[in-house]
């Protein structure tokens, strides 16, 4: 018998999509955020007021990259720097890939369910808005 893993829904979505603002509203940081269920398909999309434009787009692209690779875009870094094992990936696929720190992965009883991406702070501090959005979804 088996069984069928929940997908990730808008609910959770808008719980990932509300405490990543959270944290980034406690930080004093205006910020975009992105969340795409596995199939690559947005769930979910808010741009604060006077988040920076660009923000949006970046948001989206951290989390198609952390949902492609299964991995936290900050872990990716390193990888695609030129001397990296996978330097040409960023330019190899005609996909929206971005490798800046801001994108993970959502996880469901162990299997991948969708991803959540942050941009407009510091890449660190993105990272650190989708890992309390993540947390809260668990």
């Amino acid at each position: 018998m088996s069984t069928t893993l929940p997908p990730l829904t808008t609910q959770d979505a808008e719980t990932l999509l509300t405490a990543a603002r959270a944290a980034a509203d406690a930080a004093g940081v205006r910020v975009s955020v992105s969340v795409l269920d596995a199939g690559g398909h947005q769930l979910a999309f808010r741009r604060d007021d006077r988040a920076l434009l660009i923000s949006g787009e970046t948001s989206t692209r951290k989390a198609y990259t952390a949902l492609q690779l299964d991995s936290a875009t900050a872990d990716l870094v390193d990888a695609v720097k030129p001397d990296g094992p996978f330097h040409s990936l960023a330019t190899a696929l005609d996909r929206p890939l971005l490798f800046i720190a801001g994108g993970l992965p959502v996880h469901r009883d162990g299997r991948l369910v969708g991803a959540i991406g942050v941009g407009g702070g510091a890449p660190e501090q993105d990272h650190s808005f989708a890992s309390a959005a993540v947390a809260a979804l668990r």
